[in-house]
């Protein structure tokens, strides 16, 4: 199992993951408003500024300080050495 790092010593499986979105737009935050009454919200910010969700095949929605792009790049970093090793 691959496990990317979300921040803060926070890591979630990568084949679990289906998206990595923005939270600025209004149907993310009904999406994590819904989460979070459904009891399946986690949220790895540690209190700082939300600025990615990660969407889980789990149904689970996962909050992170990273950047989308912060978190592409671990992913992208993450397949070249599943690749090459």
């Amino acid at each position: 199992m691959r496990l990317i790092g979300i921040g803060f010593g926070s890591m979630i499986a990568a084949q679990r993951v289906l998206a990595i979105v923005d939270p600025d737009s209004a149907p993310i935050k009904r999406v994590v408003q819904e989460a979070r009454d459904r009891g399946m919200l986690i949220d790895a910010s540690y209190g700082r500024k939300t600025k990615a969700v990660i969407l889980m095949d789990t149904d689970h929605v996962i909050l992170s300080a990273l950047t989308t792009d912060a978190l592409s790049a671990r992913w992208e970093d993450k397949q070249e050495v599943q690749e090459n090793g």
